[in-house]
């Protein structure tokens, strides 16, 4: 899946886990009623930021992932990046 848009917003990188780091990035789709879709980008997909900025049109390479916690009571779903051009 893609998605298309403007960068809205780029966040700090965050060390989620020994294993993990993630950045945030919020793309606004360009449309008759705008979207902010917030993306993750994780470990050595946060790289791909690089050189982008706020206000660069983009289309964004997405995953949608979904996991349950280990009570299976709790759904958590994510975007996540993994190819920005």
């Amino acid at each position: 899946m893609e998605i298309k848009g403007i960068i809205h917003l780029i966040g700090d990188k965050k060390q989620v886990t020994d294993n993990m780091t993630k950045i945030e990035a919020v793309i606004q789709t360009q449309e008759q009623y705008p979207q902010y879709i917030k993306v993750e980008f994780v470990n050595a997909k946060c790289d791909l930021l690089n050189g982008f900025g706020i206000g660069r049109e983009v289309t964004v390479s997405i995953n949608l992932r979904g996991n349950l916690s280990k009570d299976g009571s709790t759904s958590y779903n994510s975007i996540q990046g993994w190819k920005l051009i």
